[in-house]
């Protein structure tokens, strides 16, 4: 296993180092963003630790920037525990969120854990033209990638993993933006008709149920 530790505080990154070193796993780090996006391109990592806060470039942007060209699995660091903060990594494609101080022993369970996901997950999925690649967060049409965020890619899982299974509105929105989400039904309304534009001719893949909500419909 590879560990990339990115963060502008060389104290944590050192502690980090020292229990990596500890669990005979390799690591690389970086200061900031920019440094992060020029590792990943240059080396395979099986997980990215992101610190939030830092100078040139912030951990989200840097995120972003990397979920470009490349579906490694992030955990983020922040010195902030708030929802919103959570919410906002979440919503960017992290797998996991730890906030300092923490454990070093945690994090390094959580690393493990990821990783071990992240391995487990080699997952495609093939309806006709339309193909997942789980792992990779990928959607093609037709061999076609097709763009969607990450709220899209996320209900366009549970509906597949929940195949032919009508499930509701309410059901949709607690498992997919949370129970405490402040929203309503035309969150998932809205989310549902752009993933079917998305989806071009397999639009019809997803089904709306009339007085419950929606489900993807595949015969084999």
């Amino acid at each position: 296993m590879k560990v990339l530790i990115v963060d502008d505080e060389k104290l944590i990154r050192d502690v980090i180092k020292e229990y990596l070193k500890l669990e005979n796993i390799l690591f690389d780090e970086a200061e900031n963003g920019y440094e992060a996006i020029e590792q990943v391109k240059k080396n395979t990592y099986d997980v990215v630790v992101m610190d939030i806060m830092m100078p040139k470039m912030d951990g989200y942007q840097a995120v972003k920037e990397i979920r470009k060209f490349n579906s490694v699995p992030f955990i983020m660091l922040s010195a902030r525990g708030e929802e919103f903060d959570k919410l906002t990594c979440f919503d960017i494609g992290v797998d996991d969120y730890v906030t300092k101080p923490f454990s070093p022993r945690e994090l390094i369970a959580r690393i493990k854990a990821v990783s071990k996901r992240n391995h487990s997950e080699q997952k495609i999925y093939k309806f006709q033209g339309l193909e997942i690649d789980v792992n990779a967060h990928e959607v093609f049409v037709d061999g076609k990638t097709v763009n969607l965020t990450p709220k899209e890619f996320d209900l366009l899982m549970y509906l597949v993993e929940n195949k032919n299974i009508a499930l509701s509105r309410e059901s949709l929105l607690s498992n997919i933006w949370g129970y405490d989400f402040y929203g309503d039904d035309r969150t998932v309304d809205t989310h549902i008709k752009t993933l079917r534009n998305n989806l071009g001719e397999y639009r019809d893949f997803i089904i709306t149920v009339r007085k419950v909500g929606y489900k993807f419909e595949y015969k084999e």
